[in-house]
C-alpha cells in the first residue's frame, strides 16, 4: 500500500481505505478460487494493483467516460482503474465465469457503484466503449481482432478512443504487423521500480 501512496498522492481518504482493503478480500478469495498465483498473492500491491495503475499515468480519464476490460481474470487492470477514476463506468469481461465470480465479490466489497461484469468472449460484446484496457490477455493482432467495432467515435479524453495494453518483452514485433497508429509508454518512467523495466502501456488507435 506504500507504493501506491508513493505515486499517486492526491487520492482520497475513501480510496485509500478500498485500496488498503483489497488486500484482505483478495486474499479470502483467493483461497476459495485461485485468480492470482499463490505465490505471487503477497505481491498484490506491487505485481497487480500498481502495474495495472500505470495506465492511470497514461491518461485521467474524464468522468462518464465508458471503459471495457478485457480478460479481466481476477479485476485486473479494472477494479484499481474504477477506485481511482469513480465518475467513469468500468464493464469487466472474462470469459471463465469463476474468474467474474470473484471480481462479483471484490468490487461488492469495495463498494464500487462503477462497475459492471459479463461472462462472456470478448468478440461477443456488442456495445461500444470509449476505451478498451487489459494486460497482456494474449498477442496483440488477436487482440485487435477481439476489439473491432467496440471503440466509439465520440471522444472527450486527452487521449484519441482506443486500446490501452499492459504488456512486457519484446513489441516491436507485434506492433509493426498491425496497421493501427500507436504510443507505447515505459512504465519505469513512471515507477522508479526494477520490477518495470521491459514493461509498457501501448495506446493504439
Amino acid at each position: 500500500m506504500e507504493l501506491i501512496l508513493k505515486y499517486f498522492k492526491d487520492i482520497s481518504p475513501l480510496q485509500i481505505q478500498q485500496f488498503i482493503a483489497m488486500e484482505a478480500i483478495y486474499k479470502e478469495w483467493n483461497v476459495k478460487i485461485n485468480v492470482i498465483s499463490r505465490k505471487d498473492i503477497d505481491n498484490l500491491y506491487l505485481h497487480h494493483v500498481l502495474h495495472s495503475l500505470a495506465i492511470a499515468k497514461v491518461i485521467s480519464f474524464k468522468p462518464e467516460t465508458q471503459i471495457l476490460d478485457i480478460g479481466t481474470g481476477g479485476g485486473f487492470p479494472g477494479i484499481p482503474l474504477a477506485i481511482m477514476f469513480p465518475q467513469c463506468r468500468f464493464h469487466l469481461v472474462d470469459s471463465i465465469s469463476k474468474k467474474i465470480t470473484v471480481v462479483n465479490e471484490v468490487y461488492k466489497a469495495l463498494d464500487l457503484k462503477n462497475v459492471s461484469t459479463e461472462v462472456a468472449r470478448a468478440e461477443n460484446i456488442k456495445e461500444k466503449f470509449h476505451f478498451i484496457v487489459s494486460r497482456a490477455v494474449t498477442n496483440l493482432p488477436d487482440f485487435m481482432g477481439w476489439c473491432k467495432n467496440k471503440i466509439s467515435k465520440e471522444n472527450s479524453n486527452d487521449l484519441h478512443n482506443g486500446i490501452l495494453y499492459l504488456k512486457g518483452g519484446e513489441i516491436n514485433l507485434e506492433l509493426t504487423s498491425l496497421r493501427y497508429k500507436h504510443s507505447i509508454y515505459k512504465i519505469s518512467n513512471f515507477y522508479k521500480l526494477v520490477y518495470f523495466d521491459e514493461k509498457y502501456v501501448i495506446h493504439l488507435y
